[in-house]
C-alpha cells in the first residue's frame, strides 16, 4: 500500500503548519479589511493588503456541506473508505475543508456543531474535524483546543 500523501509546506504556510504541530489551528486576519481568510497567502484575497496576521482559531465551527466518499481516490485510502468530508464554516469567519472523524460518515449532516481534532501523520498534524460532544472510537482522544 502507499503512503498517504503529506502537505507541501511553503514560507507562506509555515506559520499555519507549525500552529497545528503545536495542537492550535491558525488562520490570518487582515487587518485593512479586517476579514479571516483562510487558506495562507500573501495578500488579502478580498482587498489585497498584505497587512496579514495570524490568529488562533477556537476549532468550533458548522458544516456548510458534506459527503461521503466511498471510492478512495488511491491505494494509500482504500482502507478509510466510507469517510466523511466537509466545508466546515469557523466561528471566526472563514471556512476550510476537513475530514470528520469520530463518528459514522452517514451521521453528519450540514448544520452540525464541530469540534477541532487533529490526525497526526508523518510527522505533521492534519486538522480534521468531529462532533461537538462526542468521543473519538474507542475512548481514543487525539490533541484539540479547549
Amino acid at each position: 500500500m502507499s503512503a498517504k500523501p503529506l502537505p507541501r509546506i511553503t514560507a507562506e504556510t509555515r506559520p499555519y503548519w507549525e500552529g497545528c504541530a503545536a495542537g492550535e489551528l491558525r488562520y490570518q486576519w487582515c487587518a485593512a479589511c479586517r476579514r479571516a481568510q483562510f487558506y495562507p497567502r500573501v495578500a488579502c484575497a478580498r482587498c489585497g493588503g498584505r497587512a496579514l496576521e495570524w490568529r488562533r482559531s477556537a476549532g468550533r465551527g458548522v458544516v456548510h456541506a458534506v459527503t461521503v466518499v466511498h471510492r478512495a481516490p488511491s491505494a494509500a485510502f482504500r482502507a478509510d473508505v466510507p469517510y466523511t468530508i466537509a466545508l466546515v464554516d469557523l466561528d471566526e469567519g472563514f471556512r476550510m475543508m476537513a475530514n470528520v472523524v469520530g463518528t459514522a460518515p452517514e451521521t453528519v449532516a450540514i448544520g452540525d456543531r464541530v469540534r477541532l481534532v487533529f490526525e497526526r501523520r508523518g510527522g505533521v498534524a492534519l486538522p480534521q474535524f468531529t462532533p461537538e460532544g462526542s468521543a473519538m472510537p474507542g475512548g481514543a482522544s487525539l490533541p484539540r483546543l479547549a
